[in-house]
């Protein structure tokens, strides 16, 4: 995600991708990479039976990239996007999808227990804006989730790979979808990397499964649970004071993980200088 203005502010998503933003969109070989990478890390996320053809939904699936990943690994799939101008490029990029014409926030239009599971790449994000005066972002959550999970299989899992702006819209999303009956959490890919770093939303139908591990990590600590009764998000307290020592030591060892060069530490670190000689 680039540090500009994010695009879900600059206008709703049938209006931002008009025409030109949709064919711009699919003819940048940079974009199409990423897409392909994060679908392919959605589907290992997904943990399906090796060799067996499942039927996917793609949320917000655009002009059909992701779905041509899909496509490739043996599934068949059905996608959802609320812009008329990528379905279009989709259809024109002929892809073997089936194609639906639809905004999420107001549910998932299909029959009890139909999918095997769910993947969604760079989508989540949108619905946690107000485009319009009657919408609520919370309520359009909850009713995107809710008619999800009665549209997956018993065994299934969604992932969803989005682009938080900032704590409280995890808190948003995971709170929305805990409602709605999930189960599962948030797995961060390459924690410590400014541009490599992923958040991907791993939800379960239900709860017998363990989180996947995160990519770029040797802990377990860029995992984070949430089960019908789990603690809520809070805001971290009771951080080091900036310039102490507790500080100084866990920004160099920031640094270390990041790869970066960092001074060992010595008797002096920390000390204060008076500044006279």
């Amino acid at each position: 995600m680039s540090s500009g203005r994010r695009p879900e502010h600059q206008a709703p998503p049938d209006i931002y991708y008009n025409e030109t933003e949709a064919k711009k969109y699919t003819q940048n070989s940079r974009m199409i990479e990423i897409q392909v990478q994060m679908t392919e890390r959605a589907l290992e996320l997904l943990s399906l039976p090796e060799d067996e053809p499942a039927l996917l939904l793609d949320l917000g699936c655009g002009s059909g990239l992701s779905g041509s990943v899909l496509e490739d690994n043996g599934h068949m799939w059905v996608g959802l996007d609320i812009s008329r101008a990528m379905l279009e490029v989709a259809l024109e990029r002929e892809v073997e999808g089936d194609l639906v014409l639809s905004d999420l926030g107001q549910g998932i239009p299909f029959r009890a227990g139909m999918f095997d599971g769910a993947v969604s790449i760079s989508a989540l994000q949108w619905l946690c804006n107000a485009d319009q005066a009657t919408h609520k972002p919370a309520k359009r959550l909850y009713k995107f989730f809710s008619m999800l999970y009665t549209s997956l299989s018993r065994t299934a899992r969604a992932i969803f790979q989005f682009y938080p702006e900032n704590p409280d819209q995890i808190e948003l999303v995971t709170t929305q979808a805990t409602k709605a009956g999930f189960f599962g959490g948030l797995v961060v890919d390459y924690p410590n990397s400014t541009k490599a770093k992923k958040y991907f939303l791993v939800l379960m139908v239900s709860s017998s499964a363990a989180l996947p591990k995160a990519l770029g990590t040797e802990s377990d600590n860029t995992t984070i649970a949430f089960s019908k009764d789990r603690a809520k998000f809070k805001k971290f307290h009771g951080k080091p004071l900036k310039k102490s020592k507790d500080w100084i030591l866990e920004k160099k060892e920031r640094r270390r993980r990041q790869g970066l060069a960092t001074r060992e530490e010595s008797k002096y670190t920390a000390r204060r200088r008076c500044g006279k000689f």
